[in-house]
């Protein structure tokens, strides 16, 4: 019979990027010292972001049982707070925690992410198989464990995004958190080769989530739990395949009329631009100065150099000019009325007025008691969004990942600002002997924000040494973080 002849039951050989995925989860031996630095502070800067999620009652109503009463005692612990939960929701209420504010680590090519979303599920399952082995008398996992899972779990999201847009197609990125963290914690938990393999098989048959949430005139918070949503689907599909056995799917993606290919990806093949390694987590992106989406980080920044010169001329200015990348373009070019604060932190012309208006953007000013000026929207109104042709090349370029925005005012007399351009943020590899220090002072910020200062010396204490911290148990350190 033809080998697409769908009447055929011979099961067929897994699909290569199934077999990929598991090979480099269960034996690649990570030894970058740069990966596990960038690693140990991606870890700070996520908690560092789940605290300062701490302040918004949007986030906290949805970091509990997913029913009330619905805890277990000895189990996953959620940051900043006094749940324990099992490991399923425990992921997704860290998974949501991390990118409520759209202020953790970012990677931007033919696809976008953020690969810390990641630690949903690995630091739920990390806290729940440590604690566990605590009172059974085993081996917990350490710091530095949890950190060569994030590495692979980063690349695994990463790799896929070089060269596959799932956003042209109407998916949205979850799809490869879903992925990699599915991935990693099927490893966590035990797994096999085999059973990764099959967890990863599940988690391509469960399709993706439409990126709806993240466009106007939809735009709305359920992108600030979306990538909780697929940690705590994760390791679902990562129990399933460990602790119940569950047959997987060996042609999930190539299957033909019932595969994601032909379902989901227009018929095509995934196109992989080099092997799994330690790439992505070298090269990550943080964000540190500004909570804003990551194609407007150095538009922020440009407009940050203009505030001095056109705060007090508002009413003078006839235009604002904002180059940007073409996928800047397509996501966060924004015009008209803005419902809410995920529509205003996705809409560049609102992250550039701000800092242009009040020399500042800080997660308050997306509330509606600042969006309230009339300023802002009067400025936006004034604003031409365009692309920059090399700001896209160099966005592409494998050797640079720059992600380029320029902004320049125009005044009704003629006159105009210096045209401000700025290739790569604070948060980029290029920039992390200036950015490493900010991204430390972010982290404790965050940490008095919102823990006790007993605790918040405890943290600063175990996270001084990197050598101490890789060494400490995970549940140890967690456990400082739980109320």
């Amino acid at each position: 019979m033809s080998a697409h002849d769908i009447r055929s039951a011979k099961r067929p050989d897994p699909d290569q990027p199934l077999v990929d995925i598991a090979n480099y989860v269960a034996d690649y031996q990570i030894n970058s010292t740069e990966a596990y630095d960038t690693a140990r502070y991606m870890l700070l800067d996520s908690l560092a972001t789940a605290m300062m999620a701490m302040k918004f009652p949007e986030c906290v109503k949805h970091l509990g049982p997913v029913v009330p009463g619905a805890t277990l005692p000895g189990g996953a612990r959620v940051p900043g707070t006094s749940h324990e939960l099992d490991p399923v929701q425990a992921a997704f209420a860290i998974g949501t925690q991390i990118r409520w504010l759209d202020f953790n680590d970012t990677w931007l090519a033919a696809e976008w992410g953020h690969p810390s979303d990641n630690l949903g599920a690995i630091l739920a399952v990390a806290d729940y198989l440590s604690r566990q082995a605590e009172r059974e008398g085993g081996k917990a996992l350490s710091v530095r464990d949890v950190l060569a899972y994030a590495i692979k779990a980063h690349e695994i999201q990463g790799c896929y995004a070089l060269l596959n847009s799932f956003n042209r197609v109407g998916q949205d990125h979850v799809i490869l958190v879903r992925l990699a963290s599915t991935a990693v914690a099927t490893a966590m938990l035990g797994g096999n080769k085999d059973q990764i393999t099959t967890a990863v098989s599940h988690s391509w048959i469960d399709n993706g989530a439409l990126r709806t949430y993240r466009h106007a005139p939809n735009t709305g918070p359920r992108k600030s739990w979306a990538a909780g949503d697929a940690c705590r689907r994760a390791v679902t599909h990562a129990i399933n395949a460990v602790y119940r056995g569950v047959v997987g799917y060996p042609s999930a993606l190539s299957a033909k009329t019932w595969g994601y290919y032909d379902v989901a990806f227009k018929g095509n093949a995934f196109q992989f631009e080099r092997p799994f390694g330690s790439y992505v987590m070298e090269n990550v992106l943080f964000k540190i100065s500004f909570p804003a989406e990551f194609h407007a980080q150095t538009a922020v920044e440009c407009a940050m150099q203009l505030h001095g010169q056109v705060a007090g001329k508002l009413d003078q200015i006839e235009k604002v000019v904002i180059e940007t990348q073409e996928a800047g373009c397509r996501i966060i070019d924004k015009t008209g009325p803005l419902a809410n604060y995920a529509d205003r932190d996705h809409c560049i012309q609102y992250m550039v007025a701000v800092p242009m208006i009040f020399g500042r953007l800080t997660a308050d000013d997306y509330n509606d008691d600042v969006a309230a000026d009339p300023r802002i929207d009067a400025l936006r109104e004034k604003m031409v969004v365009a692309e920059n042709p090399q700001f896209t090349k160099d966005y592409f370029d494998p050797e640079k990942r720059y992600i380029g925005n320029s902004v320049q005012v125009f005044f009704k007399d003629g006159s105009s600002t210096e045209k401000v351009s700025i290739d790569y943020p604070i948060g980029h590899r290029k920039r992390r002997a200036e950015g490493i220090p900010v991204l430390l002072k972010k982290f404790e910020a965050a940490m008095r924000s919102h823990l006790p200062s007993h605790r918040v010396k405890a943290i600063l204490d175990a996270t001084a040494d990197p050598a101490k911290l890789d060494a400490m148990p995970i549940q140890a350190f967690l456990g400082l973080f739980a109320l």
